[in-house]
């Protein structure tokens, strides 16, 4: 369809289609950069955040359209909204009584992209770093309020995962009177505290989760610790040029943080090892495999600001990486090295060639000491804004007990603790823990 321009408001639709089931409608909005400095005239510069409507064919274009409207913020840093084909999980719980709005949060997907080849146009490392202090929570949550006005909306409904979770503890400091309610799954940020004891935290239950997934594979124990020390003797090369270290290769721990994923690990550490002629070497089907796991080149964004979503007020200094130190078992020279989780290290600026332009900005910013607070703990121990939220007891990305100290720090906020599922809990049964935690926050009201 040709492309609708609404008057006044920096809002386009240039999509609109139907099929199996689904209603899309594809929003562009234009907002500032940076918020805070947006002026009455509304001069200053733009970007553009890309969001697609979501609504089932079971309600008429009329009755959709008169839908509460549910915005679903998703993990990252640096993902784009999802792209669905059918309505399952818990959107095709949502879609029964809401519109959903999936953001490409700025900086990825169809919004204006960050990328290393788009941010070379902002000037030198410097200006690049100063232009990504706009994406974090901050900045996506007064997009969201921006977009809700330009909606005319009033306050909706939010459901976070992960990161998303964390942006909505944003919502609920700064701006609780767009809200109507907020679910939560495996997203409770620590809301004070330097980084390093999200890492304290994480390092100690990822060693917990290798040992027990360990215990399920024992043969793959020796196969990990094998496949290390083939790469220290051995140069593997993946089918982009780069050498796979031993350190990139211990990043398929990324595996380690779902119900279903853990056992695809065990799939694809059996395919490492094939025999040749100069004795055994890593198979190309591995290789591929494993490139697809430890390259940043589809979502650069999630490494370069990775850590920036705890800075408050001090630099984060590469946390992750100091933190390792005490964790001497997740060295790849260790005895028996460990899979890592989803930590961020300075070497990734140098092995990964998708990130290596921006190895000089990834320093900046984790050296940047002035980060502003992206929550509001005096606003979030007053909070009316009915909130639940799933934590996840055996969580490697976001800890049980971090997110039980958030859960008493802000008012009303119901958590439904579980060991039933891991952080990809959602993608396992999205429309039980959507169902639970909407009629959770519905008795609170």
């Amino acid at each position: 369809m040709a492309e609708t321009v609404l008057p006044n408001n920096g809002h386009s639709i240039r999509g609109r289609h139907e099929f199996r089931g689904i209603r899309t409608v594809e929003h562009y909005f234009t907002v500032p950069l940076d918020h805070a400095a947006e002026s009455p005239t509304g001069s200053g510069e733009t970007i553009s955040v890309f969001a697609r409507e979501y609504s089932s064919t079971a309600h008429t274009p009329e009755a959709a359209s008169r839908l509460p409207w549910l915005l679903y913020l998703q993990g990252g840093p640096g993902g784009r909204g999802n792209r669905v084909t059918s309505l399952s999980g818990w959107m095709k719980a949502a879609a029964k009584d809401f519109r959903i709005l999936m953001l490409d949060q700025r900086g990825t997907g169809l919004s204006t992209p960050v990328e290393p080849k788009s941010l070379e146009r902002r000037g030198d490392a410097e200006a690049q770093a100063e232009y990504l202090t706009h994406f974090r929570a901050d900045s996506i949550v007064a997009d969201a309020e921006h977009i809700r006005s330009v909606l005319d909306s009033g306050p909706w409904s939010v459901l976070g995962q992960s990161f998303g979770g964390f942006c909505a503890l944003t919502y609920l400091s700064f701006a609780p009177e767009g809200l109507r309610e907020v679910l939560i799954t495996g997203g409770l940020a620590p809301l004070q505290g330097a980084a390093d004891r999200v890492y304290q935290a994480t390092f100690r239950r990822v060693a917990a989760r290798n040992a027990e997934y360990f215990s399920w594979y024992p043969e793959d124990r020796e196969l990990v610790t094998r496949i290390v020390r083939h790469l220290e003797e051995q140069p593997e090369f993946l089918a982009s040029g780069e050498r796979l270290t031993p350190e990139r290769f211990q990043m398929v721990g990324s595996f380690l943080g779902g119900n279903g994923r853990v056992d695809a690990l065990h799939y694809l550490l059996e395919d490492a090892f094939i025999e040749t002629s100069n004795g055994p070497r890593l198979s190309e089907s591995f290789l591929e495999q494993v490139r697809a796991l430890v390259s940043r080149g589809t979502n650069p964004l999630y490494a370069v600001m990775h850590e920036s979503i705890y800075g408050q007020d001090e630099a984060t200094d590469w946390a992750a990486w100091r933190v390792l130190r005490d964790y001497p078992e997740f060295e790849p020279g260790a005895e028996a090295p460990l899979l890592t989780g989803e930590m961020v290290y300075p070497w990734y600026f140098e092995q990964d060639p998708s990130l290596a332009p921006m190895r000089e900005v990834a320093g900046l910013l984790a050296s940047k000491k002035d980060w502003k607070p992206l929550y509001d703990t005096e606003r979030l121990a007053t909070n009316t804004v009915p909130v639940a939220a799933a934590v996840y007891k055996d969580d490697i990305y976001v800890d049980h007990d971090l997110s039980l100290e958030t859960a008493a720090a802000v008012r009303g906020l119901q958590p439904w603790v579980t060991a039933d599922f891991h952080h990809d809990g959602i993608g396992e049964d999205g429309e039980g823990i959507f169902g639970r935690l909407l009629g959770m926050v519905r008795t609170a009201r």
